[in-house]
């Protein structure tokens, strides 16, 4: 069951359809799409707030255009998660025989111990 999350702002019981996040070094508070996880410095915004936020003088908002329609997965999303379960079907390629064990292996880099 998915949990919907509900606008930030105190006696609103929207749900959520914003992130909100501010930029302090920048004076700038930046509104995008609703975060995939709560993160502990944002805030969710319901789309009545989200449009009518503002800012203290000398402070900018910047907008990234929110989309309130589910559109499911984009074309990259499923790339990504193609390419990954390509990835994890991989055989793992054969040890070289003249590879003496010697170093620890990460990825496709070797670490060699100290020789004195």
């Amino acid at each position: 069951m998915r949990q919907s999350r509900r606008c930030s702002r105190s006696g609103c019981a929207q749900p959520a359809a914003a992130t909100l996040t501010y930029v302090y070094a920048e004076s700038t508070a930046v509104v995008g799409p609703l975060a995939t996880y709560s993160e502990p410095h944002s805030y969710d915004l319901c789309e009545f707030h989200a449009e009518r936020l503002t800012v203290p003088r000398g402070w900018e908002v910047v907008r990234h255009e929110v989309d309130t329609e589910e559109s499911g997965p984009t074309g990259d999303d499923l790339l990504a998660l193609a390419d990954a379960v390509r990835e994890a079907a991989r055989p793992e390629p054969e040890r070289d025989p003249a590879d003496d064990g010697s170093g620890t292996r990460r990825g496709h880099l070797r670490v060699l111990p100290n020789l004195p």
